[in-house]
C-alpha cells in the first residue's frame, strides 16, 4: 500500500475509536439517564466496557499467533473488530437500559470488545508495516486521528441528537466506524519472515531493563497527563463558574491541542530521534501541566489549555513511536498491547491520586506536584536509551 492511503487508513481507525470514545466522555451518562438510570448504574456500564481493554493482552496473542483461515493475521480481524462496532452502535436504540440492564450491558461490552479487537491489530499492523523512520510519523497520525474523532463527532453528534434522534446518533457513530474499511479492504498484507513469527520464548524480553524502564516511563506518563486532564474543566468551573457549553468548547481546543501535538510530535521523533524527543516531550509534559495554574483569567484558559493539549498529544505519540520500536518483532501486537496496559494502569493511579489531592490541597498544589513527577522520567530514559537507538 503506498504512503499517503496507509498514513490515511491508520488516522481513520483511530478516528472510528476517538469517535465512540466521544459518545462515552460526553454523552453515555445522559442517553442512560435519559431511560431512568442513575450514575451508579451509569458507572457500572463504563466499568464493563473497560474490561475489554484489560482483555487486549489476549487479543494480542490471538493476533500474533492465529493467521485467521490464511487470511492474514491482522487485516481480518481489524474487519471483524469494526463489524462488530458498527453492528452493536445499530442495535443500542433497539434496547431499553431501564428495562433491559443486562443486556445493555453485554451489548456495551461486545462493542467494546470490538473496538479493543480492531485496535490492538491496528497497532499490530502499523507494527509489522512501518519502517523505522517513519514509527514518529505513523504514531502521529494515529494519535491526531483518535484527536480528530473527538473533536469533530462531540459537536456533530451532540446537534445530530439533539435536532434529530438518538437513534439517527448511533447510525452516524456507525457510518464514522466504518470509514476505514474501504482502506482496509484495499491494504495487502505482508508474509512474514521467519524472524517474526510467533514465539513463546520472545516475552523474555520483559525481563530487559530497557523495557522495564519503558514500561514505568508510560505509567509515569499517563499518571502526569490523564490526571492533569481530568482536572482541568472542574479547575475552571471553580475559579470562573464556566458553563456546560463553554466546557465543551474548551475540551474541543485540547483536542486540537492534541492533534497539533501527536502530528508534530510524530515528524520531530523521525528527524530527531527517540531519545531528544522523550526529552523535549518530559519538557513539553513540565510546561504544559505547570503552566495551568498560572489561569489568572478566563481567556487564559483558551492558550493554555491548548498547550496542555499539545503536550498530552506530543508526550503520547513519542511514546507510542518509541513503545514501537523497543518491541520484539515475533509478539509486536502482544508486547505492544502489555505497554499499554502499564500505561493504562497509570491512568488508572493517576485519575485516584489526582481527585483525592485536589480535594485535600487544592487544584494548584495538585497541578504543580503533577508537573513536577516529570523529573522522575529523566532516570528512566538513561535506562531506556543507553544504547541509543
Amino acid at each position: 500500500m503506498k504512503k499517503n492511503p496507509r498514513y490515511i487508513m491508520f488516522a481513520l481507525l483511530y478516528f472510528s475509536q476517538g469517535s465512540i470514545m466521544a459518545y462515552f466522555t460526553a454523552l453515555n451518562a445522559l442517553y442512560l439517564q435519559s431511560f431512568g438510570l442513575d450514575m451508579g448504574k451509569v458507572g457500572i456500564i463504563g466499568a464493563i466496557g473497560l474490561i475489554p481493554f484489560v482483555l487486549k493482552i489476549f487479543l494480542g496473542i490471538l493476533s500474533d499467533k492465529v493467521n485467521f483461515f490464511g487470511l492474514g493475521f491482522r487485516k481480518p480481524y481489524i474487519i471483524i473488530g469494526l463489524a462488530i462496532q458498527a453492528a452493536c452502535l445499530l442495535a443500542v436504540p433497539m434496547l431499553d437500559p431501564g428495562q433491559n440492564f443486562m443486556q445493555y450491558a453485554l451489548l456495551a461490552f461486545v462493542m467494546m470488545m470490538g473496538m479493543a479487537l480492531y485496535d490492538t491489530c491496528t497497532d499490530g499492523l502499523a507494527l509489522d508495516s512501518t519502517p523505522e523512520e517513519e514509527e514518529g510519523i505513523i504514531q502521529g497520525f494515529m494519535v491526531g486521528g483518535r484527536a480528530a474523532g473527538m473533536v469533530v463527532t462531540s459537536g456533530l453528534l451532540g446537534s445530530v441528537v439533539q435536532y434529530i434522534s438518538w437513534p439517527a446518533g448511533f447510525i452516524l457513530l456507525a457510518v464514522i466506524t466504518l470509514l476505514p474499511l474501504p482502506f482496509v479492504l484495499k491494504n495487502k498484507e505482508a508474509e512474514r519472515s521467519a524472524y517474526v513469527r510467533f514465539e513463546w520464548g520472545a516475552f523474555k524480553s520483559f525481563k530487559q531493563p530497557y523495557v522495564i524502564a519503558l514500561g514505568v516511563l508510560g505509567a509515569l506518563y499517563s499518571l502526569i497527563i490523564n490526571g492533569a486532564n481530568q482536572l482541568v474543566n472542574p479547575f475552571l468551573a471553580d475559579r470562573f463558574s464556566i458553563d456546560l457549553a463553554t466546557a465543551g468548547y474548551i475540551a474541543m481546543i485540547m483536542g486540537l491541542g492534541t492533534m497539533a501535538g501527536g502530528l508534530i510530535g510524530g515528524s520531530i521523533t523521525d528527524r530527531i530521534g527517540q531519545k531528544r524527543s522523550v526529552r523535549a516531550a518530559v519538557f513539553a509534559s513540565l510546561i504544559g501541566v505547570g503552566a495551568l495554574p498560572f489561569i489568572s483569567v478566563q481567556w487564559m484558559a483558551w492558550l493554555l489549555v491548548f498547550i496542555f493539549g499539545f503536550s498530552f498529544g506530543f508526550y503520547e505519540t513519542i511514546y507510542f513511536a518509541t513503545s514501537m520500536r523497543m518491541t520484539d518483532g515475533r509478539i509486536a501486537a502482544t508486547m505492544f498491547s502489555i505497554l499499554m496496559a502499564v500505561a493504562n494502569i497509570g491512568t488508572g493511579i493517576g485519575l485516584g491520586l489526582t481527585g483525592f489531592l485536589s480535594d485535600l490541597a487544592g487544584f494548584t498544589i495538585t497541578f504543580f506536584i503533577l508537573a513536577a513527577l516529570n523529573f522522575l522520567a529523566l532516570p528512566l530514559i538513561g535506562v531506556i536509551f543507553k544504547k541509543d537507538v
